[in-house]
């Protein structure tokens, strides 16, 4: 794929074969992901990839502890509420999604078991855990250069034939995240993401996202129309 395909062409995936993805395309993968820029080339990230059994393990005390009613213990700083347009393209996206699934408003069964497939990181084979060290938590600048990383991973991902969808649902409960991952103390736990490969037969994995505009988004000074 050439860049424009690439970026162009990837959604987020939330439905997975059931194959396992090998570890060198895995590496490949981060390889690439690792080429984004950050500041003063700290590179803060660091990957727990996780597949098999530690996964499996990390689903279950995931759903297990949020059905209990366990609070929140994600490690980023979430902020407010979304409103405004902010919370309409949130619920535009819910809406296409629950829509492709066959999901009405009044099915609470099927909409708390979407929930419950954020919590199982969409039962994917492998997710990548990114982190970044406690040594320099405090700031902006290293959450910001993993959202940079995580970005380039699900492009590069998506150029292997890769799907994936970030979902910090999958790392709500961080205890259970850093026990099964093996995530030492001195790193503070960003985001995850879900990786394998899609199934071309899950609804929700043909839904596309409407962007705003170029016009919408950007200001330009200074320029002779």
């Amino acid at each position: 794929m050439n860049y424009d395909d690439v970026v162009l062409g990837r959604r987020s995936i939330r439905g997975f074969q059931k194959k396992p993805v090998p570890k060198a395309l895995i590496r490949e993968v981060l390889a690439l992901a690792m080429r984004a820029p950050t500041s003063l080339n700290t590179q803060p990230w660091h990957f727990y990839v996780v597949t098999g059994a530690p996964l499996d393990r990390i689903r279950a005390g995931n759903t297990e502890r949020n059905l209990a009613g366990v609070p929140d213990t994600r490690e980023f700083r979430r902020g407010p509420d979304y409103g405004g347009v902010h919370r309409e393209r949130q619920i535009e996206i819910a809406k296409q999604l629950f829509a492709a699934m066959g999901i009405a408003r009044e099915d609470k069964e099927k909409r708390q078991d979407w929930v419950l497939r954020g919590f199982r990181q969409f039962d994917a084979p492998v997710s990548i855990v990114i982190t970044y060290d406690r040594s320099i938590h405090g700031g902006d600048i290293a959450p910001f250069d993993c959202g940079g990383v995580a970005n380039a991973l699900v492009n590069a991902a998506w150029s292997r034939g890769l799907g994936c969808v970030i979902n910090s649902q999958g790392i709500m409960q961080s205890p259970v995240v850093r026990e099964h991952a093996q995530i030492p103390e001195d790193q503070v736990i960003m985001t995850c993401v879900a990786m394998g490969w899609p199934d071309e037969n899950f609804p929700a994995n043909a839904v596309v996202s409407r962007r705003k505009s170029v016009d919408e988004a950007a200001v330009f000074v200074g320029f002779d129309d």
